[in-house]
């Protein structure tokens, strides 16, 4: 593996579901440590600053650290652990997964399971199974046997997937969590591009904490790093797969980068996407247009701090995300970097100034 393939298997295999952030976390702080000045919000949220040439304008780069998972919420006295989900889950992704169980004595190992087929009725065999009937079995017989293992209401749970470089002409990835490893590897890999680049701004790199949960953490950084201009770096659901239609998303791996000009709680400075857009073409990076109906982004806490925040989203297209394992490529991955720096390096205070809508 190179060495970005390394920091992807790092940041992507560590856990941190929403709120429990604690390993991604000091995953994050270890790259962030090298490449400027560290700080934090009292939610958990790091922030690295980076100086340029200019105190002004402050430039927020924003990628959210939590993955989705789920919480203990009851251990019934067969010894079953039933659970809430942190973040979207679709109930098809999650029978016969493997899971961790974060406790305060380590990690125990379990599986998702429900009744099983043999003993369902016909009709319940032809519905999909709801969370609220599932349960973690950790191959206790009691509540007790559960309790010995350190395992309390509130623990965290954790997919289990392991990061690998797929059989593919050309390179893609798959792990859990790219939602949002993937901003988080590709807002360090911009921190490094610019370690000895001039910049006419001053950088902060900010890793949120419970995105997936409310954007909590882009609504308590925001207000720390009160940033005249924002970029927010996630990821955009891949629409190239059976069952969705083009006019359902358009967006394909391998296709580039991804601008949003829409998502249910943004839309973005059309300025700054307009300046996304020609940036892209100057620099041969094929970009997608990403209309997203039914989710939003940090960004939607960040545009609106104080008065406003001129803010845009790129974005990195990725297959089956919220789920225990999704895909992305290097190709989309690489031009998503080259585009926010470039981004970073143009957005000096003129450029900020015209952002200011007529």
């Amino acid at each position: 593996m190179d060495d970005l393939e390394l920091l992807l298997k790092e940041l992507t295999e560590v856990n941190g579901v929403s709120g429990y952030e604690g390993n991604a976390s000091a995953a994050v702080r270890k790259h962030f440590e090298k490449l400027g000045e560290m700080s934090q919000d009292k939610l958990g949220s790091l922030i690295c600053r980076k100086q340029g040439t200019a105190p002004a304008p402050r430039v927020m780069l924003a990628a959210h650290m939590d993955e989705i998972g789920f919480m203990v919420k009851h251990i019934t006295k067969e010894g079953f652990i039933k659970f809430t989900a942190l973040g979207g889950w679709s109930n098809q992704v999650l029978l016969g997964h493997r899971v961790v169980i974060g406790t305060g004595r380590g990690e125990i190992t379990g599986v998702i399971g429900a009744k099983p087929p043999h003993m369902m009725t016909e009709e319940e065999r032809h519905k999909v199974v709801e969370k609220k009937d599932m349960y973690i079995d950790i191959g206790a017989t009691s509540i007790e046997e559960v309790e010995q293992t350190g395992v309390r209401i509130g623990d965290p749970v954790i997919p289990v997937s392991d990061f690998a470089v797929l059989d593919c002409p050309k390179k893609a990835y798959l792990a859990k969590a790219f939602d949002d490893r993937a901003g988080v590897a590709l807002t360090v890999e911009v921190l490094k591009g610019l370690a000895t680049v001039s910049h006419p701004n001053t950088l902060f790199a900010v890793t949120t904490v419970m995105e997936e949960v409310g954007v909590r953490g882009a609504t308590t950084s925001v207000e720390a790093v009160n940033p005249d201009v924002a970029i927010v770096v996630d990821v955009d659901i891949a629409g190239d797969v059976p069952g969705i239609k083009p006019e359902e998303s358009s967006i394909k791996l391998g296709g580039g980068p991804c601008v949003l000009a829409y998502d249910a709680r943004m839309i973005p400075n059309l300025k700054l996407r307009d300046m996304v857009m020609d940036l892209a073409k100057s620099l041969n990076i094929p970009l997608q247009i990403s209309a997203m109906e039914g989710g939003a982004t940090d960004g939607s806490a960040i545009h609106l701090h104080k008065t406003g925040v001129p803010t845009v989203v790129v974005s990195v297209p990725t297959r089956h995300i919220h789920s225990h394992n999704s895909i992305i490529r290097r190709d989309d991955f690489d031009n998503s970097v080259k585009l926010v720096t470039e981004l970073v390096l143009k957005l000096d205070q003129a450029a900020v100034n015209s952002l200011a809508p007529v």
